[in-house]
């Protein structure tokens, strides 16, 4: 495939007191500083209707090959000490790549 591809990364809030914390940072700080870093064609994050305590981050890159150098740069390593920083302690998280099969719409 040599479509879209996504990166998302799964954040589950262990605290409830951390949600609010994580919603300004990624807000404020995380999400436009990874846009920046990934050079990403967009970014969007969500928190789910299903299970309040998580949230994703989403990350469109043009393809795979685009999407797989920034994961292997510097830039990432920073944003990943970043959080882990931010967020020692109380939130844990995932991350997919997906490759986007269909796009409709």
């Amino acid at each position: 495939m040599t479509g879209k591809a996504l990166f998302v990364v799964r954040a589950v809030v262990g605290d409830e007191a951390l949600r609010a914390k994580l919603d300004h940072w990624y807000a404020t700080d995380h999400l436009p500083a990874a846009l920046s870093a990934f050079r990403a064609q967009k970014a969007w994050r969500a928190w789910s209707a299903t299970d309040p305590s998580v949230h994703y981050a989403y990350y469109q890159f043009a393809d795979l090959a685009h999407l797989n150098e920034r994961l292997n740069s510097a830039d990432f390593r920073t944003l990943v000490d970043d959080f882990d920083r931010a967020f020692p302690t109380g939130v844990t998280r995932s991350r997919e790549i997906l490759n986007v099969a269909e796009e409709l719409g």
